[in-house]
C-alpha cells in the first residue's frame, strides 16, 4: 500500500511540475482540460480551493514564495504531498512501520485546525483576489 502512495504522490508532483502556472494565481487547472471555476464565473469571488493547482505547480517549480502567494493552503498541501511520498516511499522500501505516526493527523483537533486553516487561506484569497 504504501508504494501506491508512493507512486499517486509522486505521479501529482510529475503533473504539478509540467503544468505552467497561471500568471493570475489561478486557473492553472484549466490546462488540464478543466472549466473554469464556477464558483468565480457566478460570484466573481475564489472559491475555498482557488488557486491550489496554481500552488502545486509553483511549489513543484521551487517558487514557494509564489506558491504560498497563490493560495496558502495550497502550499501547505503541496509539501505534504512531497513528504507523504518521501515517507511512503521509505516505508515501501524498509518495510517500517512508520506511517503508523500519522494517525495524529486524524484526530479531530488536528481536523478541526486543518479547516480553520483552510478558511484562513480562503479569506486571504478573497482578500488578493
Amino acid at each position: 500500500m504504501a508504494g501506491v502512495v508512493a507512486v499517486g504522490c509522486l505521479l501529482m508532483i510529475l503533473l504539478a511540475a509540467g503544468l505552467s502556472a497561471a500568471s493570475a494565481g489561478h486557473g492553472t487547472h484549466e490546462q488540464l482540460g478543466l472549466p473554469p471555476c464556477g464558483w468565480v464565473v457566478l460570484t466573481g469571488k475564489p472559491c475555498i480551493t482557488c488557486g491550489m493547482t496554481t500552488a502545486f505547480s509553483l511549489a513543484a517549480d521551487g517558487d514557494f514564495a509564489a506558491a504560498f502567494h497563490a493560495q496558502p493552503m495550497g502550499f501547505v498541501m503541496s509539501l505534504a504531498v512531497a513528504t507523504a511520498f518521501w515517507v511512503a516511499t521509505y516505508v515501501a522500501v524498509t518495510g517500517s512501520q512508520a506511517w503508523r505516526h500519522f494517525g495524529v493527523f486524524t484526530r479531530p483537533r488536528v481536523l478541526w485546525t486543518t479547516a480553520g486553516l483552510f478558511l484562513a487561506a480562503w479569506v486571504y484569497k478573497i482578500i488578493t483576489f
